[in-house]
């Protein structure tokens, strides 16, 4: 048996296990390329191929990827397609993506490998594209690569996301040289570290399998024990003698270096323990020795933990103290931890198993082949179903479903069949394994090739089939060309191959197909040409000018008809217009032609140039004719100046007539404009067209002069303005006169009057015009010949005990207003009427006005016919020179020009109608400012005090004296200073006078005029000593406060409106407080809702909610308290309805609405 070997420089020590096929780019970035032995790639469930991926997925893989992907695709419509480029070339990846239903633009992604995202290395290499065909709606997403390099080939992959849709794509790039010879590449040195001491020293190298190099042979060098180098080194040193040696995993060497160095004790069991590691080859036999301090003890050997039993493949030995265990024909599953126990204590080593490298028996052979036949490629190993890998120019070669390439195994023998050969398959092949290598080249010719039937040159006409035929010797592929640049089959081109024959058809000749065509075998430099010749008669199309063949220009405008033709050859084209030819060239009018139109110009269109223009067209295959009509039309007239034959009050209606000339186009309507006369803006009436020679202006001002105008429209534009109208003024009558209303009726007169119009207007009012007609007839008779002003009339001879029917119209420049109708029939008799005096308000308590104020009292009364007015004062005639009374028929008016207290008094009115008479008193008082008080006098001086008494003036001044004021003086300045004022009392005490001095007092009386002229002054003095006195207090009588009620202010008459509160208001004073009873025509009001009474601070109020003409009575108040009983009494008439109300608010004294009531009640009293 041979005995186990140190470990050399080239063996591995601790192998890391294979990475997962699906993360090959992991080993590259963990920096590590382990060279995994086949029996362990099993194990392992790894394929044989996958040894020798280099960052790249196993085709297998990929294809199953690929199938999913198409599976998958919903985005989708082009997928980016793998290829080869050379190094330094150019090449574009595009994707397509369908955007029929996706709202926004999807999200793509290029990823290289598998999580490399590209997007962050574009720049001078790299570039990526997006567009978006808007016809075809589709997203076009394009991946150039530059100058590309032979690191930038490997798999690539393209995503595709819109919201939850998802779709991805993946393809390879091929980097080829353009140059380069076979390499002869070490696999195992493509795994290891660079050497020490160059420029890429600690790097891993992984393009080792690509770069085409030559191999240098390795030198033999002496067994190096790297157990013991890495126990004597430094730990800084490890990872360097890693990269020498080749040792990939560090770390678990490092493990196991740290329990070979821990500290080994004594062992007493054993003499001599395991070594710490050994090495076997694949099918080798090991040997494991320890030496036993005591041969008794029981010895046990473990592997992994599990006791190994005797038998074929492990044997025992037992020599004195020594104890061997052998392990015959090794395999890769006895790489492991061995350890043997003797009693308490053991000894442990590690077995390494080393698979012998796979060496080539047998080389390739260079072979030469054809175009297109089968070429097999053969080499024999020197062990059955090893790995091998097989290279093109370096590059591996891997096989696939639709790949041409095929390797076949037979035991030991590994063949690369190529199907098909082409000239490209031209090219250095090589096998690699483990242990070696083997290169031959493949050269691939093409056979002679011979013309059988060459293409012949074609002249069809237009839409007929063209044919083009040719047949060669050999059944290869072939390239058209037309003009130079390929031609790509499409529905209107077909290219037909069919074993040795090539055709070119044309289904329908178009003028586009007319060329020069070549067919070209592939790999040939032979050329079949051939000239096609398309004809075709001329043609003009006229399809855009509609059934008539009209083209219709506007006056001054530019006219360019381009009339599309066609013909092949390129006909020649001549125009005319009245057997004239009109020339090309630089006219007004000229023709313009070219290869597929012919146009005519006509520069500044003018009303001749409309006629019937000739088009004649002329080539080889034939003649065409066409004729045209031009029509040159214009903006039309400007109308005349309209007429406006009716105005209103802020309308007109005005007519025109028609333009004499249209433009050659019908009138389509009317633009109007006015304007104010003095202004120079022109306002546009109407923005949709007015089809009528009639229009109503409207909304203008009344009383302004306006001028108004026309415009003519057509298709072509709108004419010039029309001259403007004649000014006119919009004008209205006024609206009717209001409360017409029998004044007085007599025998033979019927007196009416009534109020101004509500609206007048700009126009004015002239005056009024009265009719009447008799009742039973229609026939209405001016009452007044001439216009009146005043706003009543005496209809004069009219026949006694007749009915008229009365009416009144306003008059302006404008005309007469709608007549105001008085409501019945009148009769034309004098009727009685009891007089009645309407005394105001503010007369029927005393009237007080001050000396040399104005008097002037309006009582109104009623009475019919006219009363007679009686005026006494105090019962004595008035004398008129003092007093002017003026009288008329509706009321009587006292005047005083300047007031004096001698026309105080107590005026009665007297109105006799006939035997009826009634009266009214008025009470008047003109007052003035009282006299001094009689008599001032000092009653005592005590201390600074003084103490006054006076007796009231004997001129009151016709009123109450309302107070006093009382003033000092100091005998030594006599200046007076005021000391009280609206001082009510006759005397008073005069406080805070200065000690030693001597004071003389005056005092003032004063009333509602004010202060008297004059002042009453103390005759004595009062002189205030120095001297103390001893102040005696006076004896003052209790004041008597009680007092018999009295009203201070009455109750007086009250007109009231139906459906509104009313108050009845008085005053009254008196002590103790007296209680207050109201009644109603003497009977009490107890708890009744529809009256309210307040009583503050002796203002008695009587509320009355909303009144009926039944609330209407004698109303009373009463005050009673324990010394006297007083009333006083009023009267409330209720007047009903809004009518009332409304004549009152505007002043119509209450006998007129009075009268107007009753009319209006005597004619519908169900109304009323």
């Amino acid at each position: 048996m041979p005995e186990p070997t140190k470990k050399e420089e080239n063996e591995v020590l601790a192998p890391a296990p294979a990475p997962p096929p699906e993360e090959p780019n992991k080993e590259k970035e963990a920096g590590t390329a382990p060279a995994k032995e086949p029996n362990k790639e099993k194990e392992a469930g790894t394929s044989p191929g996958k040894e020798w991926s280099i960052g790249e997925p196993p085709a297998g893989e990929e294809q199953d990827k690929q199938n999913a992907n198409s599976q998958l695709s919903t985005l989708f419509v082009e997928k980016p397609q793998g290829g080869a480029v050379k190094v330094g070339e150019n090449i574009t990846f595009i994707a397509k993506v369908k955007a029929e239903d996706l709202l926004r633009k999807p999200t793509v992604k290029w990823f290289k490998g598998k999580w490399m995202d590209l997007a962050s290395k574009a720049g001078k290499h790299l570039q990526l594209k997006e567009t978006f065909e808007r016809h075809s709606r589709v997203y076009t997403f394009e991946m150039q690569i530059i100058k590309a390099k032979e690191n930038y080939a490997g798999n690539y992959r393209c995503e595709v996301t819109y919201k939850d849709k998802f779709d991805s794509c993946s393809f390879d790039l091929e980097v080829h040289e353009s140059t380069g010879t076979t390499p002869n590449i070490d696999i195992r040195s493509a795994f290891k570290r660079s050497g020490e001491g160059q420029d890429d020293a600690g790097e891993l190298d992984f393009s080792g399998l690509l770069k085409r190099r030559e191999v240098k042979p390795q030198e033999e060098q002496p067994e190096v024990d790297v157990w013991e180098l890495l126990k004597n080194a430094k730990p800084s040193e490890y990872e360097k003698i890693a990269f020498q040696y080749g040792i990939t995993d560090l770390r678990g060497m490092l493990r196991r270096l740290k329990r070979m160095r821990r500290v080994e004790k004594k062992s007493a069991a054993f003499a001599r323990i395991l070594d710490p590691a050994y090495q076997v080859d694949k099918g080798g036999r090991v040997r494991f020795v320890v030496e036993l301090a005591d041969p008794k003890l029981e010895v046990k050997w473990y592997k992994n933990g599990q006791e190994i039993r005797p038998s074929t493949k492990y044997i025992f030995e037992h020599k004195g103290c020594e104890r061997i265990m052998f392990i015959n024909n090794c395999v890769l599953t006895d790489d492991s931890e061995y350890y043997v126990t003797a009693g308490d204590e053991k000894c442990s080593t590690e077995l390494f198993v080393r698979e012998p490298p796979v060496m080539v028996t047998k080389q390739l052979e260079d072979t030469k082949a054809y175009c297109g036949e089968r070429v097999e490629l053969e080499c024999e190993v020197s062990e059955d179903d090893a790995n091998v890998k097989w290279f093109k120019n370096g590059e591996e070669i891997v096989p696939g479903p639709k790949s041409r390439y095929h390797i076949r195994v037979e035991g030991k023998k590994h063949i690369l069949v190529i199907d098909g050969a082409t000239k490209a398959d031209t090219a250095e092949y090589s096998v690699m394994t483990t242990g070696g290598q083997s290169s031959a080249k493949l050269s691939v010719d093409l056979k002679p090739l011979k013309i059988l039937t060459p293409l012949t040159d074609q002249t069809v006409n237009l839409g007929k089939e063209i044919c083009l035929k040719c047949e060669v010797s050999e059944n290869i592929t072939g390239k058209w060309t037309k003009n130079g640049l390929p031609v790509q089959e499409t529905d209107h081109l077909k290219i037909v191959h069919k074993g040795r024959i090539h055709k070119l058809v044309i289904a329908n000749a178009l003028v586009e197909d007319e060329g020069d065509y070549v067919f070209t075998p592939d790999a040939y430099s032979v050329t079949l040409p051939a000239k096609v010749h398309v004809i075709d008669p001329p043609k003009i199309n006229l399809d855009g000018l509609g059934a008539d063949n009209t083209v219709t220009v506007i006056a001054g405008n530019k006219l360019r008809l381009e009339i599309p033709i066609s013909g092949e050859p390129p006909p020649k084209a001549i125009w005319s217009r009245a057997d004239k030819a009109i020339m090309e060239g630089s006219g007004r009018i000229r023709a313009e032609n070219y290869p597929d139109s012919t146009t005519l110009v006509i520069d500044i269109a003018e009303k001749d140039d409309s006629g019937v223009y000739h088009i004649n067209l002329k080539n080889e295959a034939g003649e065409a004719h066409a004729s045209i009509n031009i029509k040159v039309v214009d903006i039309p007239d400007p109308p005349v100046a309209p007429n406006v034959t009716d105005v209103g009050d802020d309308w007109c209606i005005m007519t025109w007539e028609p333009p004499l000339y249209d433009g050659g186009s019908p009138i389509l309507g009317y633009f109007i404009e006015r304007k104010k006369k003095q202004s120079s803006r022109w306002m546009r009436l109407n923005f949709d067209l007015c089809k009528e020679t009639t229009f109503e202006p409207k909304k203008m001002i009344e009383g302004v002069a306006y001028e108004v105008r026309i415009f003519a429209v057509n298709a072509v534009g709108i004419s010039k303005p029309s001259m403007p109208s004649k000014p006119f003024v919009p004008l209205a009558v006024t609206s009717p006169p209001t409360l017409l209303t029998v004044d007085s009726v007599t025998d033979t007169t019927v007196t009416m009057k009534w109020r101004p119009p509500d609206q007048i207007g700009a126009a004015g009012l002239d005056g009024y015009v009265l009719e009447y007609c008799f009742e039973g007839t229609d026939d209405w008779i001016v009452a007044n010949t001439e216009l009146i002003e005043k706003t009543k009339f005496t209809i004069t001879g009219l026949p006694t005990d007749s009915r008229i029917f009365v009416r009144v119209k306003a008059v302006n420049a404008a005309g007469a207003s709608e007549p105001k109708y008085y409501s019945q029939p009148i009769l034309v008799k004098e009727i009685i009427e009891p007089p009645k005096i309407r005394i105001p308000r503010h007369l029927k308590q005393t009237y007080i006005r001050r000396v040399g104020e104005a008097i002037n009292l309006v009582i109104p009364f009623q009475g019919k016919p006219r009363p007679e007015l009686i005026w006494t004062k105090d019962g004595a005639p008035i004398d008129k020179n003092q007093i002017n009374i003026r009288n008329s028929e509706t009321d009587t008016i006292i005047f005083i020009r300047k007031a004096e207290r001698s026309h105080s008094g107590k005026y009665d009115l007297q109105v006799k109608v006939e035997k009826f008479v009634e009266t009214a008193s008025i009470d008047i008082r003109v007052i003035d400012r009282p006299g001094p008080p009689q008599l001032v006098k000092i009653d005592d001086v005590w201390g600074e005090n003084v103490a006054l008494s006076w007796t009231p003036p004997r001129d009151n001044g016709n009123t109450a004296i309302t107070g006093y004021t009382i003033q000092k003086a100091d005998k030594k300045s006599m200046e007076w200073f005021t000391v009280i004022e609206h001082y009510h009392r006759t005397n008073a005490t005069i406080t805070e006078l200065v000690i030693g001095n001597e004071y003389y007092f005056r005092v003032f009386a004063e009333n509602m005029c004010g202060l008297s002229e004059d002042a009453t002054m103390t005759k004595e003095s009062a002189v205030i000593a120095k001297d103390g006195k001893i102040y005696k207090n006076p004896v003052y009588e209790d004041f008597d406060f009680s007092e018999a009620p009295m009203f201070t202010q009455p109750l007086v008459n009250t007109y009231a409106v139906a459906g509104y509160n009313a108050t009845l208001n008085c005053s009254v004073r008196g002590n103790p407080k007296p209680k207050i009873t109201w009644m109603k025509n003497k009977v009490a009001i107890i708890d009744d809702p529809r009256y309210r009474m307040f009583s503050n601070q002796g203002v008695c109020t009587l509320e009355i909610r909303k009144p009926s003409p039944y609330d209407g009575g004698t109303y009373c108040c009463k005050a009673v308290n324990d010394l006297g009983t007083v009333e006083i009494e009023c009267k409330l008439e209720v007047k009903g309805g809004l009518s009332f109300c409304r004549l009152l608010l505007q002043g119509v004294p209450p006998n007129i609405i009075d009268s107007y009531l009753r009319d209006l009640h005597s004619s519908s009293p169900e109304e009323y």
